[in-house]
């Protein structure tokens, strides 16, 4: 049983790799967290691909709904949730869903609107439903937010609330490739961009099913230890003003064990977790004013607690 699963998931990581050449861990542990049930942020200049990912990621999927949404900062909530029109043949209020119902949201340059549009987005991806009017409407098990944003350097970007930050699973940055892998990128391109050759393969199900297999990869009561206390150690530590809560220690659990189960295990090794905690945890950090200048990162600060914190054995 979970070698199967572990067939399909390197199935679609095969498929989105053909895109994104240059980027093979970062899809990886993309599409680990997708599998996991969270939602991804990417964070970089513009031109490293971060729509194509999202994009690549929606066309392997069959039978899945996918939407674009371009963040803007006139861009409403309303625009995004959708809104209720009066029919007049029928002299009613009807709903119109807005794009949000979809099973794979791309929410492109997420930092350009306003945070009054930013914070509909807050139930939505915590509980997979959204509430208007006094109604509750279900976004679907597969739902998934990948939202890329601007460094907030650039100009006509509002930064992401801590809230908002807290609400995906993972972040990370393409960043740029080498001079070898840029020329095939050029080469890949040159008669038609690799995305339009895309096909599905995988459909919605095997996600959901991928999802289910993710909950029995096994993690020991040691190694479940060594995880709460590395984000634990974030609440206190020097130069941190806002430390990480238990949803970065469930966000670190789920998102190993899918990445073990991408890389044919069926239990979490030390390792994954190492691996993947400044993602998960070092987004959610806010930092002193004096750590913030002196060019620290909620990153960097979870890789020094990693290098810190004894290993269990």
């Amino acid at each position: 049983m979970m070698a199967e699963a572990t067939e399909i998931a390197q199935r679609l990581e095969a498929s989105v790799k053909e895109v994104m050449l240059g980027q093979e861990e970062t899809v990886r542990r993309v599409l680990a967290t997708m599998v996991a049930g969270g939602h991804v942020l990417l964070e970089d200049v513009p031109g490293t691909g971060k729509t194509t990912l999202a994009k690549a990621i929606a066309a392997s999927v069959g039978g899945s709904d996918f939407q674009r949404i371009q963040f803007t900062p006139d861009l409403l909530p309303s625009d995004l949730l959708g809104v209720s029109i009066l029919d007049t043949t029928r002299g009613k209020f009807e709903f119109q869903r807005g794009p949000i119902f979809a099973d794979i949201v791309l929410a492109d340059e997420i930092n350009r609107a306003s945070p009054r549009t930013q914070s509909a987005l807050l139930e939505a991806m915590a509980e997979k439903q959204i509430t208007i009017e006094g109604k509750c409407f279900d976004l679907g098990e597969l739902f998934f937010v990948i939202a890329t944003q601007n460094p907030v350097e650039l100009r006509g970007t509002y930064p992401l609330p801590e809230a908002q930050m807290d609400r995906f699973a993972y972040q990370c940055s393409l960043g740029y490739v080498s001079v070898e892998q840029e020329i095939a990128i050029l080469n890949a391109q040159e008669e038609a961009h690799p995305l339009t050759r895309l096909t599905p393969v995988v459909n919605r199900d095997e996600i959901l099913a991928l999802r289910a297999a993710v909950s029995r990869v096994t993690i020991s009561p040691v190694l479940q230890e060594y995880l709460v206390r590395l984000v634990a150690a974030t609440r206190g530590y020097a130069g941190v003003k806002l430390a990480a809560s238990a949803r970065a220690s469930l966000n670190l659990l789920r998102v190993a064990q899918a990445l073990s189960l991408f890389e044919g295990r069926d239990f979490v090794l030390p390792e994954t977790i190492q691996i993947l905690a400044p993602g998960v945890v070092g987004h959610r950090l806010v930092l002193e004013a004096d750590a913030h200048y002196a060019g620290r990162t909620g990153a960097s600060i979870v890789s020094a607690i990693i290098e810190e914190l004894p290993v269990p054995v």
